[in-house]
C-alpha cells in the first residue's frame, strides 16, 4: 500500500550550586563479582504481572550511574549536575560514575555494582543514567534481577540504555523509562514530559505533528492499542536471540537511531522481520533517525519503511519525538497505550508510577 506523506523528507541529511550526597551510596550492599542471571520463569518469592516504581517528587534523591560510556569532558559532567539539581532533586554519585576504561565507564563489574547499589540503597528514590554510548549489554550478566524486582525504582535513560530497559522488563517485569539522560539538554519539552510521566503519574497524549509536523509520515493509517516496548534500533537488534530479549507480542514498537546510513536501517529492520518480531506487533512508531543520510544510489527511509512495515497492515508512523535530538519524550516501558497513525499520536492508558 502506498505511503501517505506529510512533507516527509526522503533524505534526512537536510534537513555549580548542586546537592551531592556521594557518601550515602556506600550504605548499599555491594553486588557480587560473579554474574547473576535470572531465568525467564517468575521468581519463586515474588508474584506480579508487572511492577510500577514509586513516583519521584521534588526533593527526592537521584542516583547517577554510568552504565555505558563515560563523560569525557569534566565541564560537561559538572554542567549535568547543575541541570539535575535544577529539576529539584538531590544527587548521589555512583562510586564508579567517573571511571574511564577506553570507551567504557569502567569495568563491566563496577558499572553493574554501581547500578545494583542504587537499587538496593534505601536513600535512593530514582536512578538516572549519565549517558549512553556503549556498554550496557556487557554488564547484564552481572545484574541481580530479583534484587531489582524487590527494590523497584524509576530508571531513566535512552540510546544504549535500551538494553537495561528491555532486560529489566524481561527479567524483573519492572516499568522503566525511555527518556533523557543526565547529560541531555533538558529542553522545556523534555522536562515537561519527564515530570508529567515520572512525577505526576500522568497519562499524557503525545501528539507529535503539533510540535514538529514537518517530519510526520503516516506509513500505514489506523488506530490500535498495546504495550509500549522499544528504544534504540541498533541496541535492540543486539539483544535478538539472547535471554534478555523480551516478548514483543501485541506491542507497540517504538524505535529511534542516530548516525546510521539508510542501508543499515534497512538491514536492522530486515533482522527484526526475520526474527519474527515485526509480525507480532500491533503498532509501529519510528521517532527520528538523526543524521541518517540516504546518500547517492540509496533507497530513502520512506522506501525502506514501505518495504518492511506497510505490508504488516498495522498502524505505523514516523516522526515521534523519540530521538537523539533536543526534544525527547519520556516513554514508559511496558505500559498500555493507544496510537493513531494518521494523527501521529500516542496516548498512555495507565499511569506508569505509583503515587504514594
Amino acid at each position: 500500500m502506498p505511503i501517505n506523506r506529510s512533507q516527509f523528507f526522503k533524505t534526512l541529511g537536510l534537513g555549580t550550586a548542586f546537592h551531592l550526597l556521594e557518601s550515602s551510596v556506600q550504605k548499599a550492599a555491594p553486588a557480587g563479582n560473579k554474574p547473576k542471571v535470572q531465568g525467564s520463569s517468575p521468581f519463586p518469592n515474588l508474584t506480579y504481572e508487572s511492577i510500577k516504581p514509586k513516583a519521584l517528587q521534588p526533593g527526592d534523591t537521584i542516583g547517577l550511574v554510568s552504565p555505558a560510556s563515560p563523560v569525557y569532558n569534566p565541564d560537561d559532567f559538572e554542567e549535568m549536575l547543575v541541570k539535575v539539581n535544577a529539576l529539584g532533586f538531590k544527587v548521589v554519585l555512583g562510586e564508579h560514575v567517573r571511571d574511564r576504561r577506553g570507551y567504557l565507564a569502567g569495568t563491566d563489574e563496577d558499572r553493574a555494582k554501581d547500578l545494583m547499589n542504587m537499587f538496593k540503597n534505601p536513600v535512593i528514590d530514582g536512578i538516572l543514567c549519565v549517558r549512553g554510548g556503549w556498554g550496557c549489554n556487557r554488564m547484564l550478566p552481572y545484574l541481580d534481577f530479583e534484587a531489582i524486582a524487590s527494590n523497584p525504582k524509576v530508571l531513566c535513560g535512552f540510546s544504549d540504555i535500551t538494553s537495561l530497559h528491555l532486560a529489566l522488563w524481561k527479567k524483573a517485569r519492572l516499568h522503566t523509562f525511555h527518556g533523557p539522560v543526565g547529560t541531555s539538554s533538558w529542553s522545556s519539552y523534555s522536562t515537561q514530559f519527564f515530570k508529567e510521566v515520572i512525577e505526576n503519574g500522568g497519562m499524557p497524549r503525545y501528539l507529535y505533528p503539533e510540535n514538529h509536523g514537518e517530519d510526520h509520515l503516516t506509513i500505514q493509517p489506523g488506530t490500535t492499542d498495546g504495550i509500549l516496548l522499544g528504544g534504540n534500533l541498533t541496541v535492540l537488534c543486539s539483544l535478538i536471540g539472547s535471554e534478555y530479549q523480551p516478548d514483543f507480542t501485541d506491542a507497540i514498537l517504538y524505535l529511534e537511531d542516530v548516525g546510521e546510513d539508510v542501508y543499515r536501517v534497512d538491514r536492522m529492520l530486515t533482522q527484526l522481520k526475520m526474527s519474527g518480531i515485526l509480525n507480532k506487533l500491533k503498532g509501529f512508531v519510528f521517532g527520528k533517525c538523526t543524521n541518517c543520510d540516504a546518500g547517492a544510489n540509496s533507497l530513502s527511509l520512506e522506501q525502506v519503511f514501505n518495504d518492511h512495515i506497510s505490508s504488516l497492515n498495522i498502524p505505523a508512523f514516523y516522526g515521534a519525538l523519540i530521538s537523539h535530538e533536543t526534544d525527547n519524550s519520556t516513554i514508559p516501558v511496558g505500559i498500555k497505550a493507544s496510537m493513531n497513525a494518521e494523527l501521529g499520536s500516542i496516548q498512555l492508558m495507565e499511569p506508569a508510577v505509583i503515587n504514594s
